[in-house]
């Protein structure tokens, strides 16, 4: 029987622009083979120092911010705008987040969301020697229901969509459109041990399928799961 083990990496600190995020992950956690390393998007932010300044005193002063990191604008309800970001992620206020920072801050999504999983891969590998996986992640709404959940924004180390397409099921019926967006389920996983207000931005995942890694491969986030505009009915 299949089983995977979820847990935090507690202890690492407030994170600070210029942060070795690897070096910590790697001194606060004894990582193995293949595990998969979560890293929410708010402290791979700080470390590279994607932050802006805004008016503590003014809980609207985040705005223009959201303008400004929008290519798209879907919907205005009130202060709430839903938007696409120029990585092609659609989210509330694209992305921009006040929780979980100092006051007066406002906190950004990476440039470049892949490269900042391959960073913190290829440095967990040169500290420690081991080959993992990671994921950064991020929380979103979804369409048409309640709540929010923890995806993958950047991944690094395995493949962010397990294909099933062409095998078969437990019937012997061909699979024609399945695609498993694993890195969102292990983003979501992780979150269960994270939480939002208990200072653990990190989580490991141990005893993932090791079929699905990618070791060096340039699969990503970005390149793997952003629908285009032509495939995507609800443009």
């Amino acid at each position: 029987m299949n089983r995977l083990e979820v847990f935090g990496v507690e202890g690492l600190g407030e994170i600070v622009r210029g942060a070795d995020l690897a070096g910590m992950i790697c001194d606060a956690v004894d990582l193995r083979d293949r595990d998969v390393v979560v890293v929410t998007q708010k402290v791979v932010s700080k470390a590279e120092g994607a932050m802006a300044a805004v008016d503590a005193d003014d809980p609207l002063s985040h705005k223009p911010l959201v303008e400004r990191e929008s290519v798209r604008v879907l919907r205005r309800r009130g202060d709430l705008i839903i938007s696409e970001t120029r990585h092609g992620f659609v989210c509330a206020n694209a992305g921009i987040d006040l929780s979980n920072v100092a006051r007066g801050e406002a906190a950004l999504l990476p440039e470049d969301p892949d490269r900042s999983a391959r960073r913190i891969r290829d440095g967990i590998r040169g500290r420690s020697g081991m080959t993992v996986g990671v994921v950064v992640s991020d929380t979103f709404g979804r369409p048409w229901r309640r709540g929010v959940t923890d995806v993958a924004i950047g991944s690094a180390g395995r493949r962010p969509v397990l294909d099933l397409r062409g095998t078969e099921d437990a019937y012997g019926r061909e699979l024609q459109v399945t695609e498993v967006a694993v890195v969102d389920e292990l983003a979501s996983a992780a979150e269960l041990v994270m939480g939002k207000a208990r200072g653990v931005p990190v989580a490991v995942v141990r005893g993932v399928d090791p079929a699905v890694f990618e070791l060096d491969g340039p699969a990503g986030v970005l390149t793997h799961l952003i629908r285009s505009a032509a495939e995507d009915l609800f443009r």
